[in-house]
């Protein structure tokens, strides 16, 4: 069935050898189950032609496979594919289908030494070992390397020298305290903008992250631009460069941006565990902006922006649809998980080939509800638990996607900014 997005052979290959895989399993246990009604010498006679035409159904959903891919790279310029893709996604699917195969009797092998009852009982020993040890150690294994990538410093970023950058010589926020994403922001292009970032090491609570953020505002000269932006991260910490470069155009060099990292992890490991900490984030500084903005004669105008788990945190500051145009200016949310956010008076992006935007548990049983999309590509039909399926996988390459399609968004993400 047709996805949102390019896969790569590989990819393809993944899927169609899980697929595979269950329907083996599901076979074995049919097999099992029927075994008293012979059904294998009964209806030897269909074999034949119910493979043959299983071949000739596999080649045809292989051609029209081909067909929606390339339908989906035209679209998005990407090259398009042809033989070659096939050879590959053969000879990985094979590969992984054997390997399942080779554990399966392999397990069988287990179960026949030590008959079902030890068998049984060595299966739940690991599994009690695996939840008591191997689920915590993997945890926190994976915890350790999001804060080792966050801390890792990329020699071909330069610490700022100007003033109006976080993390330079007069910033009270160390270069190394900004997380990785918060130092490729504070020295993107262009030099415009004035840009505060506070990261997770920067301070220890919420609470001294957000009066720190305040101040770097006031030393950097943030509050008198005429324009600011709060721009609400990913779970990352990340902040688009083509947003701020779209922020540029839309307000020339009279913007100041800031930003607060909340956690170290992907967005969708965020997105599951710790999406509160986005909230809670996102309405701290935006409270304090606008408390320190009551008290200047000269008043800035604010905006918020947020992108994907950005645009959830950012949403939440206005729970009360009569709040909003009181509080801030205008809004802009891309690319929002569900499409799930505060819609009144904001401007949203979402390509209609974002599976972000479409993924949600009640994909499952009913259609989407694509509101305020854009629709960039080929979108499929929708199917009951397929489409489900199919938009899941599409989650693992959304950003691989070209500029304006899947979750990739340009300069529109600055530029399409409401006035006041």
């Amino acid at each position: 069935m047709p996805g949102l997005l390019p896969r790569t052979s590989s990819a393809q290959a993944m899927l169609t050898g899980l697929a595979v895989v269950v329907a083996l399993a599901i076979a074995g246990l049919l097999r099992f189950a029927l075994r008293p009604f012979d059904i294998n010498r009964r209806l030897h006679r269909f074999r034949g032609p119910l493979l043959g035409s299983t071949v000739l159904a596999v080649i045809g959903m292989a051609a029209q496979a081909t067909h929606w891919q390339n339908e989906l790279r035209t679209a998005m310029d990407t090259a398009l594919i042809g033989p070659d893709y096939w050879v590959r996604w053969g000879s990985i699917s094979a590969v992984i289908v054997g390997v399942f195969i080779g554990i399966a009797r392999a397990i069988g092998w287990f179960i026949r030494k030590l008959g079902w009852a030890r068998s049984i009982a060595v299966g739940l020993a690991a599994a009690s070992v695996l939840y008591l040890v191997g689920v915590p150690a993997a945890i926190d294994w994976r915890r350790s390397a999001y804060a080792a990538a966050n801390a890792e410093i990329d020699p071909a970023l330069v610490q700022p020298v100007s003033y109006s950058g976080s993390g330079s010589a007069e910033s009270a926020i160390s270069w190394s305290s900004l997380g990785a994403e918060g130092r490729k922001f504070v020295t993107g292009s262009p030099a415009g903008p004035i840009r505060v970032y506070v990261g997770l090491d920067s301070a220890p609570d919420l609470a001294s992250r957000v009066a720190l953020a305040i101040r770097e505002l006031e030393r950097s000269g943030g509050f008198e631009r005429s324009n600011i932006v709060l721009a609400v991260p990913t779970g990352s910490g990340w902040i688009d460069a083509n947003a701020v470069r779209g922020f540029h155009e839309r307000f020339g060099g009279d913007v100041a941006l800031v930003g607060m990292q909340y956690s170290y992890a992907p967005s969708w490991v965020t997105f599951v565990f710790g999406r509160d900490d986005a909230v809670a984030y996102a309405r701290a500084l935006f409270d304090a902006v606008q408390r320190r903005i009551d008290t200047l004669d000269h008043k800035p105008r604010l905006y918020v922006y947020g992108q994907s788990l950005g645009a959830l945190g950012g949403s939440s500051v206005f729970a009360d649809d009569a709040d909003q145009d009181r509080r801030t200016c205008a809004t802009l949310w891309a690319g929002p998980p569900a499409g799930q956010v505060h819609r009144a008076g904001a401007t949203v992006l979402a390509n209609s080939s974002d599976p972000v935007v479409h993924w949600s548990p009640s994909l499952l049983w009913r259609a989407p509800e694509l509101r305020d999309v854009r629709v960039d590509a080929p979108v499929p039909q929708w199917l009951p638990v397929i489409s489900f399926l199919q938009t899941s996988a599409d989650l693992l390459a959304a950003l691989n996607a070209p500029p304006g399609h899947g979750h990739r968004y340009g300069t529109d993400q600055g530029t399409a900014m409401g006035a006041c």
